[in-house]
């Protein structure tokens, strides 16, 4: 069933949801579209993380359905042929662990956070919900499934000569979130707390002054390559650029719209232009800040 599952996505239409970008030996990035989720895609409007290792791959997020995770799978098999050996789980969005019962039928560990597996459990049932609106019958075989290994702030994983290092640093996107830095590589794999490319989105989920915490925990270790959640692998200026600083400035502008009496029906009107040339600018700034004036009105 998982082989014939595989094979209804043909190589080269692949390459039209996945792009493969090569970020350091043996290390990869699956880019997939920064638009919403749909038929095409499956759930997999994210980036994802392939690392080979002399003992399996380990790949980071497991994609966001059954379907959408042979997608990655087929992918993978185009990289190499080692099998996947560890999932990790860097979040609670759907593309960060409704794909996990695909790995686990085929023998691969899951791993994630506390606090994100407790996510997985509250928002589970809304992000099936969702997901059948915009998927529709390719939402076949998804099933919540939960992650096998779970750790409160770290988790060390060693395998094939590498080691993973996988760090809970407080709600960021989501609050589970977690960052995996593979030393050996210079690479660090973000999940949601990194947004490249498109404006990152602030949802009821979300806790603005903590994701900025996140950012600076991860920061610290200096990484020479950064895979974020949504967009190409980087370096660590543009991620700074387009997540940390583009929070800051929510913050700045939010609070001193507070101090001045203003209201929620104003916060769209604060200064984000800065941030105008990422993708879906128009559509979620506004929601943007009147989400972090919520946050910040009874602190």
């Amino acid at each position: 069933m998982l082989a014939a599952l595989v094979a209804v996505v043909p190589v080269p239409l692949l390459a039209d949801v996945l792009e493969v970008q090569d970020v350091a030996d043996g290390v990869w990035a699956l880019v997939g579209p920064m638009e919403q989720r749909d038929p095409e895609n499956l759930g997999n409007n994210a980036t994802f993380g392939v690392v080979e290792t002399d003992a399996g791959v380990v790949l980071i997020d497991p994609g966001g359905s059954w379907k959408g995770a042979a997608m990655i799978d087929a992918v993978i098999d185009t990289i190499t042929d080692k099998p996947v050996e560890y999932v990790i789980d860097t979040g609670g969005q759907d593309h960060r662990w409704l794909g996990n019962g695909y790995w686990q039928a085929q023998g691969a560990t899951v791993i994630a956070s506390e606090a994100a597996v407790a996510d997985h459990r509250d928002r589970g049932s809304m992000q099936m919900t969702a997901l059948s609106n915009f998927l529709g019958d390719k939402l076949e075989g998804t099933e919540p499934s939960y992650a096998d290994v779970t750790f409160e702030t770290d988790y060390k994983l060693e395998l094939g000569g590498l080691t993973f290092e996988i760090m809970h640093r407080g709600q960021a996107h989501t609050p589970g979130d977690s960052f995996v830095w593979v030393p050996a590589r210079d690479v660090m794999f973000t999940g949601d707390i990194v947004y490249v490319e498109r404006i990152l989105g602030v949802g009821g989920q979300s806790n603005v002054r903590s994701w900025i915490g996140a950012f600076e925990a991860m920061a610290a270790f200096d990484p020479a390559h950064v895979v974020p959640g949504h967009g190409h692998a980087t370096d660590l200026a543009r991620a700074r650029a387009d997540t940390h600083d583009y929070l800051v400035n929510l913050r700045t502008r939010i609070g001193a719209l507070i101090d001045a009496g203003g209201d929620i029906l104003e916060a769209p009107g604060i200064d984000q232009s800065n941030w105008a040339y990422l993708k879906q600018f128009d559509s979620l700034a506004g929601r943007n800040a009147q989400t972090t004036y919520q946050q910040m009105e009874w602190e």
